[in-house]
């Protein structure tokens, strides 16, 4: 996530405004003052706004849409086109071709033409050609990529448009206005914020603000593509924390109650077994038993009266 300051702003020139006489009176709450006939951008106001549209991007981002970076101006094509590449979105870094965004069905046959001239190119068709066929042939190649080059594979109209210096680029507003497509933009004292969702005030002239502004939005472009892929942010794992944690030792202690069941169910079967086999001792101690008594009560019974005597021995 990049941190803006104050500092950074100021040594970038991002309070430089446009001079006085050529103001719009819309852009009144962002400025601070007048210096030498020069109006004054108040800084506080934009780094919030700044803050504002960089969650938003990131937001978007981590959703996995389309963020289409738009600077024609000689002081943001290059970073437009660099931070663009870097990561991964499309945009337009020359002149903006009318019906870019409204009329999108004929833009995609120039695509489809552009794409088919590369095909061609790759498997050595041109060198087949005569010399004014290839020549014809590479030209509108190169006239294409110029002017569709950034969104030849963006694969459909954008989810978003980040632009720098709103009016210098005002058909690209205006087309996306039309279509409900969100807007991110660097507004100065001398443009109109209608029509833009997130309002960045600030210097859209100088090459050090504008790639202030574009470097931070590619940053939270990569921070919110990270989420997307599955990773977590800081201020995310620090609110999350402590429930985790709470839930891992409800888990171990319902693990250890479930070991204890378990164990308690394995042991009581043991039981009756013990006492069936105490069991036959007991009967076999019980007959025991019944047969002295048996025996002793045969001893004691007197002799029948009928019985002869016993003989007794003589010496």
């Amino acid at each position: 996530m990049s941190e803006l300051s104050i500092r950074d702003m100021l040594a970038a020139g991002v309070h430089f405004g446009h001079r006085a006489r050529y103001w719009n009176p819309k852009m009144a709450p962002y400025i601070f003052g007048v210096r030498n006939h020069v109006h004054i951008i108040h800084l506080d106001r934009t780094l919030v706004a700044m803050n504002e549209a960089l969650a938003a991007v990131r937001a978007m981002a981590a959703q996995k849409q389309k963020i289409l970076f738009v600077g024609t101006k000689r002081a943001a094509q290059r970073v437009i086109r660099e931070q663009a590449v870097r990561v991964g979105m499309p945009y337009v870094d020359q002149r903006w071709l009318g019906g870019m965004l409204t009329n999108y069905k004929t833009i995609r046959q120039s695509i489809r033409r552009l794409k088919e001239l590369e095909a061609q190119q790759e498997r050595g068709v041109f060198d087949l050609l005569t010399k004014k066929e290839a020549l014809q042939k590479q030209r509108m190649m190169d006239r294409l990529e110029r002017g569709l080059g950034g969104i030849k594979d963006m694969g459909g109209l954008p989810d978003a448009l980040f632009v720098v210096d709103v009016m210098f680029e005002r058909i690209a507003v205006v087309e996306a206005n039309k279509l409900g497509i969100p807007i991110v933009g660097v507004v100065d004292t001398n443009s109109d914020p209608e029509g833009v969702d997130w309002v960045i005030p600030g210097n859209d002239d100088a090459i050090r603000a504008i790639r202030l502004y574009v470097t931070a939005v590619a940053d939270e472009i990569l921070v919110g593509k990270r989420t997307a892929e599955g990773g977590v942010a800081a201020d995310e794992f620090a609110g999350d924390s402590a429930a985790p944690a709470e839930e891992v030792v409800e888990t171990a202690e319902e693990a250890t109650e479930n070991k204890e069941d378990s164990a308690a169910e394995t042991e009581e079967p043991a039981a009756p077994t013990e006492e069936a086999s105490e069991q036959p001792e007991d009967e076999t101690a019980t007959t025991e038993e019944t047969d002295a008594q048996t025996e002793e009560t045969q001893d004691s019974e007197p002799a029948d009266e009928n019985s002869p005597p016993d003989e007794e021995s003589t010496d």
